[in-house]
Parts: structure tokens; C-alpha cells; sequence
């Protein structure tokens, strides 16, 4: 009966480091995929240092643009200034990059940055009323939020009025109490 105790003790035994094998075997191509992962990922992302330091002299060429009196822009020189405009903008879309569009959207505080809070009776409240910088993404991250100004919604100016009457009356009663 003894050998017959040790080979079942054996065959248990067999199972056990064959299992552990299997589960170890798993765990490291779960380990190489991750990596793998991890590799591409950072792949995608390592040149948006680069990209952030091109998207300021894109908002350049953009205030020039916008900036360029109608006389002056039909000139051989600005528009040479346009072409390269649009050159870097589509080496950036190339490389990932897309442009967050922020005007009349629904304020969304991972995409926009809030500068101002005004009034509007062209856009409802916590709709972006105008952009002051342009938002970028790179391969759906967002690398720099759209700089904005978010809708306040309109200007009721008569509840305004009545307010400021209603704050003179009570100074008024302060002072006479006083």
C-alpha cells in the first residue's frame, strides 16, 4: 500500500506545481500585455510637451489673422502667414491633435477653463458665451482646456432696478436710525 500513498501523494503534488505553472504562465502574459500597453499609451502621449510648447504660436498665428486689417491681409506676405497657419495645424492634426470647440456648448469644467461669468441674452445660463483661447485635445486627452467665458443667461434689468431701489430704502432707514 505504500507506493500506492506516494504515487497519489505524487500525482497531487504534479497537479499543484502544474497548476502553479499554468497560473504563473498566465500571469505573465497578462504582465507583457500590460506593459505592452503601457508602452503604446505613453507612446501617444510623450510628445505632448512638444505639442504644448507649438500651441502658443498657433494662437499667434490666429490673433494675427483675426488682428490683420482687410487691407493688409490681401498681401502676397499674409497670406504666405495663413499657409503656415494651416500647415502646423494640420501637422498637428496629424500627430493627434484636435481642437475643442467651446462656443455656445455647455460649460464642462474638464474641457473649459472659466475666466469670466457675464450676462447674455444671446446664450442661456452655463452656456460658453465666447472663447479667449483655444482648447486642444491629443488623441482624446484633453492637453490644454478652452480659456472661456460662460453665459450668466440675460439681464433682467428691471428685477435689477428694483433690487438697487430696495437697497437705497434701507440705507435710507439705517441712516435715519443712526
Amino acid at each position: 500500500m505504500q507506493p500506492k500513498l506516494e504515487l497519489e501523494e505524487t500525482t497531487a503534488r504534479e497537479k499543484e506545481y502544474l497548476d502553479l505553472l499554468q497560473r504563473t504562465q498566465a500571469d505573465f502574459i497578462n504582465y507583457k500585455h500590460r506593459v505592452e500597453q503601457e508602452r503604446e499609451e505613453q507612446a501617444k502621449f510623450a510628445k505632448a510637451d512638444l505639442i504644448l510648447k507649438l500651441l502658443p504660436i498657433l494662437d499667434d498665428f490666429n490673433r494675427a489673422q483675426e488682428t490683420m486689417p482687410p487691407e493688409i491681409a490681401k498681401a502676397d506676405w499674409a497670406r504666405g502667414i495663413e499657409l503656415i497657419e494651416k500647415k502646423l495645424m494640420a501637422v498637428l492634426e496629424e500627430e493627434g491633435v484636435s481642437k475643442i470647440e467651446a462656443e455656445g456648448k455647455d460649460f464642462d469644467p474638464w474641457e473649459h477653463e472659466a475666466l469670466s461669468y457675464e450676462e447674455s441674452d444671446e446664450y442661456e445660463e452655463g452656456r460658453v458665451k465666447a472663447v479667449f483661447s483655444d482648447g486642444y485635445r491629443l488623441n482624446g486627452r484633453v492637453i490644454r482646456p478652452a480659456q472661456v467665458a460662460v453665459s450668466r443667461g440675460k439681464n433682467n434689468e428691471g428685477e435689477n432696478i428694483a433690487k438697487e431701489r430696495k437697497q437705497e430704502r434701507r440705507t435710507l432707514w439705517q441712516r435715519f436710525w443712526e
